[in-house]
């Protein structure tokens, strides 16, 4: 079987996202594209660097000069790291969007709590 390009990995990953969104109002949708669009980017960049890493380590030998060899991060474990942070930072975005969930247990009452919460806050 042949390897997807990247171009359609990252189609797939938008779809995919998408389904996951759809509910959204038209408004959270419009707010959302841009989000799923970087997400879908980003998580199939981030499929690359694991696989890259995972081969290759996350040091190599580096010299400079007639300097001896020694062990440094590589470049691509800085990439990984920061769009790894970026990438969890747009999906709790995206899942912010979401409208929030109603307790499917009938069983839990609502004990007045969160309420307490907010009007003290108000004060």
């Amino acid at each position: 079987m042949a390897k997807k390009t990247k171009k359609n990995r990252i189609k797939a990953e938008k779809a995919r996202l998408e389904k996951n969104y759809a509910e959204l109002t038209d408004t959270k949708k419009q707010l959302a594209e841009g989000l799923i669009e970087r997400a879908a980017f980003m998580r199939v960049e981030l499929e690359d660097l694991e696989e890259f890493l995972s081969e290759n380590g996350w040091t190599e030998l580096f010299s400079q000069g007639n300097q001896e060899p020694y062990d440094r991060a590589r470049p691509q474990g800085q990439t990984y790291n920061t769009m790894n942070a970026n990438y969890q930072k747009i999906i709790k975005q995206l899942d912010a969007l979401l409208p929030k969930e109603e307790a499917k247990n009938p069983a839990v009452m609502d004990d007045g709590f969160d309420d307490f919460v907010s009007g003290r806050d108000e004060i």
